[in-house]
């Protein structure tokens, strides 16, 4: 890698350390003092040598010590930082298996429970198989993210998972949808009766195993891929990519809803005789081939550079020790956002599951009312096509949040802006982003293989690059950011579970779906793009100490106590603070349902209603956490004021 320390065009002044009056602000130890002293000169040794973040002076020591925002918010990332910007294609390549993933997960979502309950499953049992997906998210994702984080692979740290992940998701879903098949085949070797109670019980049983299966692999891959994303999109285009990957995820939504409209037996009966049987063939493929693209592209750094792993005891007790250990180093920007989820996701679990209901109750309520005595065969066929309606609202939230995603980048100002190149190379505008400043080498990531360079466009000129420049900033709300946009949108989410008081038709319900599509785009966009954006700023920090230059005592301090987790832990624990509060809030609906309940085909069961209403409170509490989570900051500006 080329090293900066040589570059004789740009001149370096040593750093002072911190002023006196912070030696005593935070402790008074002078072993307090001796730490602040060093770890203001490791930022000097970060600032002058490092191949990833670009020499400056500290604006602010202050900032340094402030709780509320990052250790790492000192260093200026616009100030002809090397980190290149990246193209929307590889932004797109980046992101790409993560559409493979949801049309995995939107299968077992939108047709597992229909296809379990025809296997025979009860619906007692089917709601204790559904915990699968929260206890593995729980307990999968803090794993994979430690393993990955020590893989040592020479093609990366991320794929290995990934691809096992992919090809366990694939077997699974195939063992699931021919599970039928494959009991009956197996046992009437031994002369079974296909029709049997002891069949019916081992395909259920069968069926159980695959579904945890799947959760597991789903979570494996989920890690592995967000970890991906963090890894290998530079810092300030981090809020781009998880706005990439939401994009995709809408996209893959879509698809998911639109299938269910469509007789697939009949267009596709190579795949299958069943509607379940081609989905989950048509998500294999979506699955496998979309990993493939995205691990053939995307270069990873190679892992073996950056020396051994830590040394960790195996075992269950020390896994959740290390997990403990983790949660207490979180940095403060992730820990605020994790306690905002813990809140966010109850208010979300409930909607995202029995919003269907919902709005299927509201159809058959003027039916039942008009018949108050009907059999169960009628009542079963009125609660099909109120489900048909319910899916259709849900094909209007995914439009509505694919549509979010596409346009809120545009209006929400980002956190970062691009680093612009040193004035000593302003004259060489036909330089390309793999310059000799910034080469691409087997561990700087972002290197494509040379068969896809053809496919994408030249770097634009500046002229052409200024305008469309001065294009998106006029669209920009200039106080919207990011942040402030995910707190609205849980008072928005609020707003529309309270409105349920006031909704009697589905059509009504419909519309409210659709508006809330906008606050799930910044739900699944906002978290990710705050937390990867820490995470990278601090991943700068120990690439700068493993690029040769780790002998050094105070970047050895500023790594080890700043930036002791990498990306897939502290993925893993955010993924902990999605995933717990889904139990809690299962627990929850399950007690008001036992209170508000009225009995099938009976007209006015809003149990629903009001479990959607318990999602809206803890919403207002998401809210309120929002609020107390920091702005980044980026340095500062012509009139000395932070930016914010």
């Amino acid at each position: 890698m080329a090293e900066r320390g040589s570059d004789s065009s740009t001149s370096y002044k040593p750093l002072s350390d911190p002023p006196p009056q912070y030696e005593t602000t935070e402790a008074g130890s002078p072993r307090h003092s001796r730490r602040t002293s060093r770890i203001g000169r490791s930022f000097e040794i970060l600032n002058e040598s490092s191949p990833l973040i670009s020499p400056q002076r500290l604006h602010d020591d202050e900032s340094l010590f402030r709780r509320d925002s990052a250790p790492l918010d000192a260093l200026n990332w616009t100030d002809g930082g090397p980190e290149e910007s990246k193209s929307v294609w590889y932004l797109f390549l980046l992101a790409l298996s993560i559409g493979g993933l949801q049309i995995a997960w939107s299968v077992e979502l939108s047709n597992g429970s229909p296809y379990l309950i025809s296997l025979g499953m009860s619906k007692s049992l089917l709601a204790l198989v559904w915990i699968a997906g929260p206890l593995s998210g729980t307990l999968v994702q803090p794993y994979v993210g430690m393993k990955s984080d020590s893989c040592r692979i020479s093609w990366g740290k991320r794929k290995p998972f990934m691809i096992a992940g992919a090809a366990a998701t694939i077997v699974s879903l195939m063992a699931l949808a021919w599970t039928r098949e494959i009991v009956r085949g197996f046992l009437g070797i031994f002369g079974a009766d296909p029709k049997s109670e002891g069949v019916k019980v081992t395909a259920i049983c069968f069926a159980i195993l695959f579904v945890y299966i799947l959760d597991f692999a789903i979570n494996t891959i989920q890690a592995a891929i967000r970890a991906f994303i963090v890894d290998n999109a530079p810092t300030h285009q981090q809020e781009d990519a998880n706005a990439m990957a939401g994009r995709i995820t809408g996209f893959g939504n879509i698809l998911g809803y639109l299938s269910g409209y469509v007789n697939l037996p009949e267009i596709m009966p190579f795949f299958g005789d069943t509607q379940f049987k081609v989905l989950c063939v048509i998500a294999s493929l979506a699955l496998a081939s979309t990993v493939l693209v995205s691990s053939l592209y995307i270069r990873e750094r190679d892992p073996r550079l950056e020396g051994p792993p830590k040394t960790e005891k195996g075992g269950v007790f020390s896994f959740f020790q290390q997990v403990f250990s983790s949660m207490k180093r979180l940095p403060p920007q992730v820990r605020k956002v994790c306690e905002v989820q813990l809140f966010n996701w109850i208010g979300w679990f409930p909607f995202l599951f029995y919003i269907t209901t919902y709005i299927g109750q509201l159809n058959v309520n003027p039916y039942f009312e008009a018949n108050p005595d009907l059999s169960e065969d009628l009542i079963d066929k009125a609660w099909e096509n109120a489900t048909r309606i319910g899916t259709f609202a849900l094909l209007i939230f995914a439009i509505t949040s694919f549509s979010s995603n596409m346009l809120l980048p545009l209006v929400i100002v980002p956190t970062y802006r691009p680093p612009q190149p040193p004035p000593s190379l302003a004259h060489h505008h036909h330089i390309r982003p793999s310059s000799p400043r910034t080469p691409r080498t087997p561990i700087t990531p972002g290197g494509m293989s040379t068969s896809m360079s053809s496919f994408f466009p030249p770097v634009p000129s500046d002229e052409s690059h200024s305008r469309l420049s001065r294009l998106l900033s006029a669209c920009q709300i200039p106080w919207l950011t990011l942040r402030r946009a995910w707190l609205l949108s849980h008072l928005l989410f609020a707003a529309c579970m309270f409105a349920t008081f006031f909704i009697t038709t589905p059509t009504a319900a419909t519309v409210l779906v659709g508006v809330i599509g906008l606050a799930w785009a910044l739900t699944v966009w906002a978290p990710f793009a705050l937390i990867s954006a820490e995470i990278s700023k601090r991943d700068a920090a120990r690439r700068a100490r493993n690029a040769g230059r780790g002998n050094n005592e105070e970047l050895d301090i500023l790594a080890e106590e700043e930036s002791e987790d990498q990306a897939g832990v502290i993925l893993g624990l955010h993924n902990v603070a999605i995933a717990a509060p889904q139990i809690i809030a299962t627990l929850v609906s399950s007690a008001i349902f036992k209170l508000a309940q009225r009995e099938r085909g009976v007209a006015g069961d809003d149990s629903v209603g009001w479990v959607l209403r318990f999602g809206g409170l803890a919403a207002l509490i998401a809210a309120y956490m929002t609020s107390r989570i920091g702005e980044e900051t980026q340095g500062k500006d012509e009139s000395g004021e932070s930016e914010v």
